[in-house]
């Protein structure tokens, strides 16, 4: 018997047909006066899908879909790999160590239009707010409690984005 080397502790989500997806939470550029309209759902094979739709009417350009997650200790890793299929588009990757943070830190990726490993290193991941990169430390905390992903890349598009996998390594 091959037992699989991840424990439960090692996977911040890990979506199939029978994941609970209501937690997953999508914030537009409404909240600011936009009109990007964007949404979060289970499709048949089991794979989350972010998609919609950019504006940038009434200094508007982004959406973005955030879960909420338990204290993780982020002990022993260093790499927080996700599996994605995108379509060509960039998207930001975004954690915050303490969900009442204004700051996140995060990493930026190019999709391939293909399903894809992303490795990002948890010391890459430097802090922004508000699209500012603040004067801080990358990311060194030892817990993390939401995780984001994000697209706004300065122009009106559509964009569609499967996740099946975010895991700790």
């Amino acid at each position: 018997m091959i037992l699989s080397s991840l424990s439960p502790a090692d996977i911040i989500f890990d979506f199939n047909k029978k994941a609970d997806v209501k937690d997953w939470v999508t914030v537009n550029d409404s909240v600011m006066g936009g009109e990007s309209l964007s949404s979060f759902h289970l499709n048949n094979n089991g794979h989350g899908v972010f998609a919609g739709d950019i504006s940038l009417e009434n200094n508007g350009g982004f959406s973005s879909v955030r879960y909420s997650l338990e204290k993780k200790s982020m002990k022993g890793f260093t790499i927080i790999k996700i599996r994605i299929k995108g379509d060509g588009k960039k998207y930001q990757f975004r954690i915050k160590a303490n969900s009442a943070d204004n700051h996140a830190y995060i990493a930026t990726f190019l999709t391939s239009g293909e399903w894809q490993e992303i490795q990002i290193p948890l010391k890459d991941m430097y802090p922004t707010f508000r699209g500012r990169v603040l004067e801080q430390p990358n990311f060194s905390n030892e817990y993390i409690e939401e995780v984001r992903f994000l697209i706004g890349n300065k122009k009106a598009e559509y964009f569609k984005l499967l996740v099946d996998k975010i895991e700790l390594q």
